[in-house]
C-alpha cells in the first residue's frame, strides 16, 4: 500500500457536501470557525478537518498496517479480538455481521489501544503482533498522541458551546484512565466485480465521542437526517473526516448528532484497488456513564425535556459496557437472529424505522 497511486474519485458521482473546518483556526479560538464547527456537529455530525498536522504520522501508520496485514493469517489470529466484546487486537474478514441475516463483512483491521501505545512497553490491555511492537514507539504512539490532542481540543470547544462547566467533558476523557480509545487500520480487498451497493461495513453509528478518519478512496457513505438516499463522502487529500459518536450525542442530550453511516464498494476504478483507511476513535474512559448531563447544562436539560423520548438519553450504561455490547453482538459467532443484530446497534436504532431497512 505505501507508495500506491489510487484512482481519483469520479467527478460525476454525487457526494454529500461537508463543511471544511480549519483546525489551526479552532486551536486559536477563531469565533467564526467555532460557529462553523458547531453547525457541523449539531446537524449532520460530519465535517472535513484540514491543517490537522498529522499527515506524516498517518503515512507511517499505513506502512505499519501494510506490514501487519502481510503477516500470515495464522499469526494474525493469535491476536484476534475474540467474541466477548473486546475491541483491541486483530479482526479477520468475515468476523462481523453486515445485516440482520448474519452475513459476514469483507474487511480486516487492527485496533491498537491508546493506553497500550502511551504506556509502551508496559502492557495495559493486551499484546500485539511483532510488526506493531516494532513501531509502537516510533509510529503508533506519535499518531495516537497527536490524534488525542486534536480530539481534546475539539471536545473542549464543544463543551463550552453546550454551556457545560469548563473541563466537564475533558473530565470524562482523562487520557491516563483505561478507555476504549484506539487507532484502527483497515484493509478492504478489491471489489471490482461487486455491486456498487455491496456493503463492506454495516450501517452504524460510532461507539464513542469523536472519530477522526483518514482514507484514500471512496466507500464511506452517510444517510443524512430525513433522507432515504445514501450519499458518498468524497475523500480529499490532506483532509480528515471527523464525526460525532454515540457518547457525545448521549452526554449532550442529542444536541451533538451521531449520524448513521456505512462502507460500500468504492466507485468505479477505485473498486479495483485495495481500500485502506485509518481511524482514531476517542471515547470516554471506561466507567463514565452515558447519560445526558442535564444537571450541568441548562441547554442540555432543555433539549432532553423537549425530546420525544427523554428516557433515551439516560442509558445507565458505562462507556465500557456500551462498547462491549455493540462489539459482542456484531460478531458473526454471536449472531442468533434479529435480536442480536438489534443488540449491536447504537443511537441510530429506531424500532419503527430500523437502519437495516433503510440500508438495502
Amino acid at each position: 500500500m505505501p507508495g500506491t497511486t489510487f484512482p481519483p474519485f469520479p467527478n460525476d458521482i454525487p457526494a454529500h457536501p461537508l463543511l471544511v473546518i480549519d483546525f489551526e483556526l479552532i486551536k486559536h479560538g477563531d469565533a467564526q470557525e467555532i460557529d462553523r464547527l458547531w453547525e457541523a456537529a449539531t446537524t449532520l455530525g460530519f465535517w472535513y478537518l484540514k491543517n490537522h498536522g498529522t499527515d506524516a504520522e498517518v503515512e507511517k501508520m499505513f506502512e505499519m498496517g501494510a506490514e501487519t496485514m502481510d503477516l500470515p493469517l495464522e499469526e494474525k489470529m493469535k491476536y484476534e479480538q475474540g467474541d466477548e466484546g473486546k475491541s483491541f487486537g486483530y479482526k479477520a474478514a468475515g468476523a462481523f455481521t453486515v445485516d440482520p441475516a448474519g452475513n459476514g463483512d469483507s474487511v480486516e483491521f487492527l485496533n491498537v489501544s491508546k493506553n497500550d501505545a502511551l504506556a509502551w512497553p508496559r502492557i495495559v490491555h493486551r499484546e500485539y503482533p511483532s510488526t506493531v511492537n516494532a513501531r509502537m514507539g516510533s509510529t503508533i504512539k506519535p499518531f495516537i498522541s497527536k490524534s488525542a490532542e486534536l480530539a481534546a481540543c475539539i471536545i473542549a470547544v464543544l463543551n463550552d458551546r453546550l454551556g457545560l462547566p469548563k473541563g466537564a467533558l475533558a473530565d470524562k476523557h482523562r487520557i491516563d484512565e483505561p478507555s476504549g480509545c484506539e487507532s484502527r487500520c483497515i484493509k478492504s480487498p478489491p471489489l471490482k466485480d461487486a455491486s456498487p451497493d455491496k456493503v463492506a461495513l454495516s450501517p452504524h453509528t460510532d461507539f464513542g465521542s469523536l472519530s477522526i478518519l483518514h482514507n484514500r478512496t471512496g466507500g464511506l457513505q452517510v444517510l443524512p437526517p430525513g433522507s432515504e438516499q445514501w450519499q458518498y463522502i468524497k475523500p480529499i487529500p490532506g483532509h480528515a473526516v471527523c464525526n460525532i459518536g454515540d457518547a457525545l450525542s448521549l452526554l449532550s442530550g442529542g444536541i451533538l448528532h451521531s449520524n448513521i453511516h456505512r462502507v460500500v464498494t468504492p466507485p468505479r476504478e477505485q473498486a479495483k484497488v485495495e481500500r485502506w483507511s485509518l481511524v482514531y476513535f476517542c471515547r470516554p474512559y471506561e466507567t463514565v456513564e452515558l447519560n445526558a448531563l442535564v444537571e450541568e447544562s441548562p441547554m442540555i436539560a432543555k433539549a432532553v425535556a423537549q425530546s420525544p423520548d427523554p428516557a433515551r438519553w439516560h442509558t445507565g450504561q458505562t462507556a465500557k459496557a456500551w462498547t462491549a455490547r455493540r462489539n459482542k453482538y456484531q460478531r458473526v459467532n454471536n449472531h442468533k437472529g434479529p435480536d442480536t443484530w438489534k443488540a449491536s446497534r447504537g443511537t441510530e436504532y429506531n424500532e419503527s424505522h430500523p437502519p437495516e431497512v433503510r440500508a438495502y
